[in-house]
């Protein structure tokens, strides 16, 4: 019997291997890798199919090398259409947000094309932008702001990219746009209405006189809204904005108090910068019931993880059972939080 097929044997091989090759990285999830590529090499797969699962595990690994030495600080990412060109108020418009923000210490993140994306990082520098980029005929390189800097990466897929564009991120900004800009800000309503995201500010940028993402709002709520097939509470989620200084109050207000949650199980951990006092817990209590499974709204200390991870140790706690559903709620309870800031 080979090894690859005696599960024991299989085991030990890729312990030794990964001891002796392997990084700082959790090692069960190294195995996994490769365990996972072994049963792609046994299974009834195209060479296609294997090459699509090489290229995206390894874009994604050029990916992650190429953000780490940024994690700590705060990014925004910025979608919007190539076709913008330069002197188009919306360009304009753009790049005033990005310096907004960069002015503020933070880190703006594009698809590092053309349009609202060089505009972007136009008004972050160089110093301040992340790039990513995707591969197209038409688009053959990034723009000249990003084009050979080590915080810039070239991508084949288009979903390794929008990993890259959103993993990152504590806020997003849309600014108007085609298909793939449309596709991009619902994308990521979908992934903060069904937990697959974390509750981030997606701000929809209007010019006062232009009211792009004001239409889209209206169609949301004319015609989703009344036929149930979203909750009112999803409005949340959203805001449409009409200038820079707009879109930075809405941020900073959002993690005025809030800071950031975690998920322990079925435990949801909420970190934030004031002490939980009892008015505050009683009134998440009275408000938001129904996010809790079992139980109610708890002040905690650092978990053993948190402390292993060194993650958020000065932070407050509140943790409660989460329900799992009605993230539209818990996106609310993050701005009543943020009233106590």
């Amino acid at each position: 019997m080979s090894d690859i097929t005696n599960p024991r044997k299989l085991n030990e091989a890729i312990e030794k291997l990964v001891l002796e090759f392997g990084g700082n990285t959790e090692p069960g999830y190294v195995n996994q890798l490769i365990k996972s590529a072994l049963d792609i090499s046994k299974s009834d797969v195209s060479t296609l199919d294997a090459k699509i699962a090489a290229s995206a595990l390894r874009e994604m690994q050029q990916a992650f090398k190429m953000v780490a030495p940024f994690r700590e600080r705060k990014k925004v990412t910025i979608f919007g259409s190539a076709r913008t060109s330069k002197g188009d108020p919306l360009f304009d418009r753009t790049a005033q947000i990005s310096r907004e923000f960069a002015e503020r210490g933070w880190m703006v993140v594009t698809g590092a094309g053309p349009g609202i994306m060089e505009a972007g990082m136009v008004g972050a520098g160089r110093e301040n932008s992340i790039g990513v980029s995707i591969r197209l005929p038409f688009e053959t390189s990034a723009n000249e702001v990003i084009q050979g800097d080590t915080k810039f990466v070239s991508m084949r897929y288009f979903f390794t990219r929008k990993l890259m564009l959103v993993k990152e991120s504590h806020a997003f900004i849309c600014m108007p746009g085609g298909f793939g800009t449309l596709d991009e800000m619902f994308e990521l309503l979908t992934l903060i209405q069904t937990g697959k995201g974390l509750p981030v500010p997606l701000l929809l940028m209007d010019l006062e006189d232009d009211p792009f993402w004001e239409s889209i709002s209206q169609l949301i709520q004319d015609q989703l809204l009344p036929r149930g097939l979203i909750s009112r509470e999803d409005l949340a989620f959203f805001d449409v904005c009409h200038s820079p200084i707009d879109a930075w109050r809405i941020v900073e207000n959002f993690y005025s108090n809030y800071r950031s949650m975690r998920f322990f199980g079925e435990t949801l951990v909420l970190r934030v910068n004031k002490p939980v006092n009892d008015e505050l817990l009683s009134s998440l209590g009275e408000q938001f019931a129904m996010l809790c499974d079992d139980g109610g709204f708890l002040r905690v200390e650092a978990r053993a993880e948190e402390v292993r991870d060194s993650d958020e140790l000065d932070a407050h706690r509140i943790a409660f059972k989460f329900a799992r559903r009605h993230y539209g709620h818990l996106r609310m309870l993050i701005n009543h939080l943020n009233q106590f800031g």
